[in-house]
C-alpha cells in the first residue's frame, strides 16, 4: 500500500470514529506502530488532525479562528520563515495564537525542547520523537486554548529558553506589543523573561494597529517575522529601533529579509 493510500485510510477511520489509538490503527492497516506515528506526525503537521497521548483525534476548528481566516496563507508563510530560524538542539518557547500554531506544525520532525502554554501547540507536538515538550499548566482561556495565571508564571521562573516565538494581536513602533485579552499579559511577560531572544510572529494586518492590553515595548523584540504586505513605513520605524524584520513571501518557500 502506498503511503498516500494508507494516510487516506487512516483519515477515513478517524472521520468515521472521531478518534483512534496508534495500536488500533496499526492493527487495522497491517503496519507497525512506528509507521502510524510517522503518518500521524505528517497529518498533524498538515493541520488535519490533532495528536493525543497514544493516538489522534479529528481536528476541530474553534469558531472564528482558522476556518475563515483571510490571513492564513500569510501566517503559513511566516511560519516557514520562522522555522528557518530554529536550530536543532535548541530550547524554544512558543506562545499561543494561530501564527504560533502554524510554526509548531513546521517543527514536528525537529530535535528540540519546546516550552508552551498553548494547548493547540501541545496537540501538534505531543509524542513527536524529537520533541521534549514542557507544558505550562494554568487556567485555560477557552477561545485561545492558552493556559494563564499564577501557575505558568511560577513555572517560568524555573525555566530558560534560547528564544521565544510569540504571536501577538497588535504591534507598532510607537506603542509596542499589545493584545486584546488583558489576562494574557502577565503570562506573555513571563515567557519573555524566560527567553534569551524574542521573535514576534505577526501578519501585516497587525502592524501599526492598536489593542487595549499593553504587553511590552519594542525594545524587548529582537526579530519580527511578518509578510510581504507589511507597511514599509512601519517596517522602517521598527528597524530604526533595532528590530530585525523578515518579510515572508506567500509562496512559503522563500523569504526576503530587510
Amino acid at each position: 500500500m502506498l503511503s498516500s493510500e494508507r494516510r487516506a485510510q487512516l483519515l477515513a477511520r478517524l472521520d468515521e470514529e472521531g478518534r483512534a489509538t496508534v495500536d488500533a490503527l496499526a492493527r487495522d492497516l497491517s503496519v507497525t506502530p512506528s509507521t502510524i506515528r510517522r503518518d500521524l506526525a505528517r497529518l498533524a503537521g498538515d493541520g488535519v488532525l490533532v495528536r493525543t497521548y497514544g493516538g489522534a483525534v479529528v481536528r476541530t476548528v474553534a469558531p472564528g479562528r482558522e476556518a475563515v481566516d483571510p490571513q492564513l496563507a500569510a501566517k503559513r508563510a511566516i511560519s516557514v520563515a520562522a522555522a528557518a530560524l530554529v536550530e536543532d538542539g535548541q530550547t524554544i518557547a512558543i506562545s499561543s495564537g494561530t501564527t504560533a500554531l502554524e510554526l509548531a506544525r513546521r517543527l514536528v520532525d525537529r530535535q528540540l525542547t519546546v516550552i508552551t502554554n498553548a494547548l493547540d501547540v501541545v496537540g501538534v507536538l505531543l509524542d513527536q520523537p524529537g520533541i521534549e515538550l514542557v507544558v505550562l499548566g494554568g487556567v485555560v482561556r477557552p477561545s485561545m486554548h492558552s493556559m494563564l495565571g499564577h501557575l505558568p508564571e511560577l513555572a517560568l521562573h524555573e525555566l530558560r529558553a534560547d528564544a521565544l516565538f510569540m504571536g501577538i494581536g497588535a504591534l507598532s513602533a510607537e506603542h509596542g506589543l499589545m493584545n486584546d485579552a488583558i489576562p494574557e499579559i502577565l503570562t506573555d511577560r513571563a515567557l519573555r523573561r524566560a527567553a534569551r531572544a524574542c521573535i514576534v510572529l505577526a501578519d501585516s494586518t497587525k502592524l501599526g494597529s492598536l489593542a487595549p492590553a499593553y504587553v511590552f515595548g519594542i525594545d524587548e523584540v529582537d526579530t519580527l517575522v511578518t509578510d510581504a504586505d507589511a507597511d514599509p513605513q512601519e517596517v522602517a520605524a521598527l528597524e530604526a529601533q533595532g528590530v530585525r524584520v523578515i518579510l515572508a513571501t506567500s509562496q512559503e518557500r522563500s523569504i526576503a529579509t530587510t
